[in-house]
């Protein structure tokens, strides 16, 4: 599979304008033409940071339309999936990674995504290459 995968991060900035990376984020969004890849779990996520803030529509216009979007891509979810994502979170007491980072890392490893749309060092430590990491 082609593209980058978008974290959390990067939805955040996005949409909210008073996010620190906002600017940083949209010019990429504005210049990237490959596809962007992500999970229903990292739009949960998303869904979730953003409920009480004034971007609530705009996140929730995201979830109604990204799916049927061109230029974006949700890998379709699985037990397998979800159970990888668990076992590397039980198996990694050492790290500080959220179940959905778990989740994400098992995604981009199964379809061959090595960039991420973030600026989580968590997907550095894991060996994925975090586009936005100061």
């Amino acid at each position: 599979m082609n593209g980058c995968f978008a974290d959390t991060f990067f939805f955040l900035a996005l949409l909210d304008r008073r996010d620190e990376h906002h600017s940083r984020v949209t010019a990429f969004a504005a210049k990237y033409r490959g596809t962007v890849v992500t999970t229903r779990w990292v739009l949960a996520e998303t869904a979730n940071m953003l409920g009480v803030t004034p971007v609530r529509m705009q996140s929730a216009s995201l979830l109604q339309t990204i799916e049927k979007a061109r230029g974006f891509q949700i890998i379709r979810e699985s037990d397998r999936i979800y159970e990888r994502g668990v076992a590397l979170y039980a198996g990694r007491p050492d790290k500080s990674w959220s179940l959905t980072d778990c989740i994400s890392f098992v995604a981009m490893e199964e379809n061959g995504l090595r960039e991420a749309l973030t600026g989580d060092r968590h997907f550095g430590q894991a060996g994925f290459v975090a586009l936005f990491a100061d």
